[in-house]
């Protein structure tokens, strides 16, 4: 093994600039091993504008002159002075290149067997202004083509609209057999988006006005404290046919005009944010997991989920508001079952949630501001049945004791609705010659308003039954049209076999008891229809804003 000594070092000479690429240095022997000798390194020249010598050991160096001061790689940290002027160009042209953030959307579709609608729904969101950045539809239970229809859309899509060009992506997913149906749907969608700043739920036969979703994020972004916002909805009865699927979407129509206005006079305050076209705040929703114990957003514990969840948003502090400018056409029932099936489930289920404690742990939460709507909904609708049933009854009565006079105030009322149907009518956006015939013919909104009531009453009596049914199935069959049922044919024939037994007793009274009945019951007939008479010609002559629905 060889002996190392270390090596003689002379003292640091004097010595000019050494030349570009020259050690700057004195001369350092290198230590000699047996086996090995040190090489001295080679310094690449330096790779800037102009050659100077390295500066790391203190060595005086000329800085390259540029024509206007500019960022040195090699000292990040030097000072470079610049007139104002300049700096205010320059920091103008930094902040034109900055990326402004832009919320995320994604956007969930539940289906289940919508072969003939889903292809408009994803041509409708394709076609937005503002594109959703992510559209999951998830396929549930179905027995159609929806998943070989909707995997058409499937992949990447770029699309250049008014906003710039974006870019989203398709994704669809059959889970299969679901108990939980569109709630399960809902969840399994909120598990693939929760990390975006909004969900937009879509229902599978939706489709959007092209600016919907550009108005719905401009205000919820607009405003933090709004936990979710719905969209107008309304019927496009152009594709419809048979005279009662024409008849049944004209009533629709007026129906769903009615209650987006009247949410719209109440300060745009939502009370139902409907699953047809709404937009959700990640946020929110967690709060209302938070809040409410739960692992996902949407509970099976009600017929309405959409209801309950707009509850627990409201409980939560938020606002849930209806947009005045998003618009989207759903999908309407053609037939009296189906109808029937869909109106006695979703009243089913906001009787749920009036009345307390009816379901799981849903709690009745009778006097929450968003049922608050629905509570002067089923008194209107108790007592629309009793001035009929009452007026009916009583004209029959006194016929058939010739005690009928006739008097022209009887016609204020049916005058005073008639008014209110028609400027209900007027308001809707893109109202037509059905919607004003329907309104302004007094029969068809009364022959209507007669199978609301139906609906009524078999939703209260099969609640008050403690009859459990799934309505979910019911309405499903329903649209399918399988099986015979005269379900939504009860209510009238009950109307009718009481009519008979009401004229059976009648028979039978004393006369004075008749006389005294009909001196009793007209009066309270009479005062019950004044005070509805009233609060339709409040209706009528409220200010509307210029709102269209």
């Amino acid at each position: 093994m060889s002996h190392w000594e270390a090596p003689y070092v002379p003292p640091y000479p004097q010595q000019t600039q050494p030349a570009i690429g020259q050690y700057p240095g004195p001369a350092v022997t290198s230590p000699t091993y047996a086996e090995s000798t040190y090489v001295q390194p080679q310094y690449a020249e330096p790779q800037y504008g102009q050659q100077y010598a390295d500066p790391t050991f203190g060595q005086h160096f000329e800085r390259p002159q540029y024509s206007q001061p500019q960022y040195d790689p090699r000292f990040p940290n030097a000072q470079v002075e610049t007139s104002h002027a300049e700096f205010t160009d320059e920091f103008e042209s930094v902040l034109e290149r900055i990326s402004v953030h832009r919320s995320t959307i994604g956007c969930v579709i539940p289906c289940y067997n919508e072969e003939e609608s889903i292809a408009g729904v994803l041509e409708g969101l394709l076609h937005q202004t503002r594109v959703p950045d992510v559209i999951h539809v998830v396929v549930n239970n179905t027995t159609d083509a929806t998943v070989a229809i909707a995997s058409q859309y499937a992949g990447p899509h770029q699309v250049v609209t008014d906003l710039g060009e974006q870019f989203t992506e398709v994704f669809i997913h059959d889970i299969g057999k679901n108990p939980d149906k569109k709630v399960g749907a809902l969840n399994y969608g909120y598990a693939l988006v929760e990390g975006y700043d909004y969900l937009l739920g879509v229902d599978g036969d939706t489709i959007a006005d092209e600016r919907a979703v550009e108005y719905l994020e401009t205000e919820a972004v607009g405003d933090s404290r709004i936990g979710g916002i719905s969209a107008i909805y309304t019927i496009d009865d152009r594709p419809i046919k048979g005279l009662i699927g024409k008849f049944l979407i004209a009533g629709q129509r007026t129906q769903f005009a009615a209650f987006n206005l009247q949410n719209l006079l109440r300060g745009r305050n939502m009370a139902v944010l409907g699953g047809q076209f709404s937009i959700f705040s990640t946020a929110a929703l967690r709060d209302v997991m938070r809040a409410n114990h739960q692992s996902t957003p949407w509970v099976k514990d009600s017929e309405v989920e959409d209801s309950l969840l707009s509850l627990q948003i409201k409980s939560a502090g938020y606002l849930t508001k209806i947009s005045p400018y998003a618009r989207a056409s759903v999908g309407g029932m053609t037939t009296l079952k189906g109808y029937d099936a869909q109106q006695v489930k979703w009243t089913y289920g906001a009787i749920e949630l009036m009345w307390p404690g009816q379901r799981g742990d849903t709690k009745g939460q009778p006097f929450h501001p968003n049922l608050r709507l629905r509570w002067f909904e089923n008194f209107g609708m108790l007592t629309n049945l009793f001035v009929r049933v009452a007026f009916l009854t009583l004209l029959a009565a006194s016929l058939s004791i010739n005690a009928f006079v006739f008097s022209p105030w009887w016609l204020i009322p049916p005058l005073v609705a008639t008014l209110l149907n028609l400027r209900v009518a007027l308001t809707m956006k893109y109202v037509n010659q059905r919607d004003i015939l329907f309104s302004a013919l007094v029969f068809p909104a009364e022959i209507f308003m007669w199978i609301r009531i139906g609906h009524f009453l078999r939703s209260w009596s099969s609640f008050l039954s403690r009859k459990k049914v799934d309505n979910w199935a019911a309405q499903a069959k329903a649209e399918r049209g399988g099986g015979f049922s005269l379900g939504h044919w009860v209510p009238m024939i009950l109307l009718v076999l009481t009519a008979i037994a009401m004229t059976f007793i009648w028979n039978l009274l004393d006369p004075v008891v008749q006389s005294s009945i009909l001196w009793i019951g007209w009066p309270i007939v009479g005062v019950v229809t004044v005070i509805q008479t009233l609060l339709m010609a409040f209706k009528l002559f409220r200010r509307q804003y210029g709102y269209k629905v």
